[in-house]
């Protein structure tokens, strides 16, 4: 098979879940590669990649003898969170305390969104963007207060937001797995092609509104420059590879 028609059709594979994601938001031009190209061309002294070195030392920061990694590259009802505290309660039970395990979740393409707080998710609609609306209706507790519209749902999460048919409630929110020692990180690549996006269409400066997604990143987030050299970053350091959604 030809190899530039495989290329074009990723390409519009791509642009088609651009086209897709933005929709909810009036972002209609995004159906179109030869806008989505010009207002690329047209960016100005754009951001900074992450420093060189940085993120690769962030992953010595992987302790412990069981490793895993897990793949995020979509919202997934609640599964990107919910299967690392399966994976440290079950280690847990089986005799492998938080500190003998090394979880890595990495938030990529429409995932990134997870990565960033509040006032973000209310100012650009992160909920619609990213299609971001189903967090897993049979684990919420009927009062949670889980609302994406206008937060991150895993973000300053409350007691009792997630609960387990069986288990009972379960602290999923990022802010409880940071404390348990997960480790996350977010694709810097999703972060430039969204939010340039994002720019074009509302008449903004792609570079500034780059930047204010960067500074909206919850503490203690890794920048990488992307998610797939993330994952084989991490799997270098002897994680095995779980796909999250």
């Amino acid at each position: 098979m030809d190899e530039n028609y495989l290329k074009q059709t990723h390409r519009r594979g791509f642009l088609g879940m651009l086209a897709t994601g933005a929709t909810a938001l009036g972002l209609t031009a995004l159906a179109s590669p030869f806008k989505l190209n010009a207002q690329q061309k047209s960016v100005k002294n754009p951001a900074p990649a992450v420093a060189k070195g940085q993120a690769d030392l962030w992953f010595d920061k992987i302790k412990g003898s069981h490793r895993v990694v897990y793949d995020a590259t979509q919202p997934h009802e609640i599964f990107p969170f919910a299967w690392p505290k399966v994976f440290l309660m079950t280690n847990e039970a089986t005799g492998s305390p938080d500190t003998d395990c090394g979880v890595v979740v990495v938030l990529r393409h429409s995932a990134i969104g997870y990565a960033m707080q509040d006032h973000l998710w209310e100012k650009y609609n992160f909920a619609d963007l990213f299609k971001a609306n189903d967090h897993g209706h049979a684990f919420k507790a009927p009062d949670a207060a889980t609302a994406s519209k206008t937060r991150n749902p895993f973000l300053n999460t409350s007691p009792g937001d997630f609960v387990a048919p069986g288990i009972g409630p379960i602290p999923i929110g990022i802010k409880d797995l940071q404390a348990s020692g997960v480790l996350f990180c977010v694709c810097d690549a999703a972060i430039t092609v969204f939010s340039a996006a994002v720019a074009g269409q509302l008449n903004l400066d792609a570079s500034e509104v780059k930047q204010e997604w960067i500074k909206g990143l919850i503490p203690g987030i890794q920048q990488v420059p992307s998610g797939v050299w993330a994952i084989g970053r991490a799997q270098e350091h002897k994680c095995a590879y779980i796909f999250a959604g």
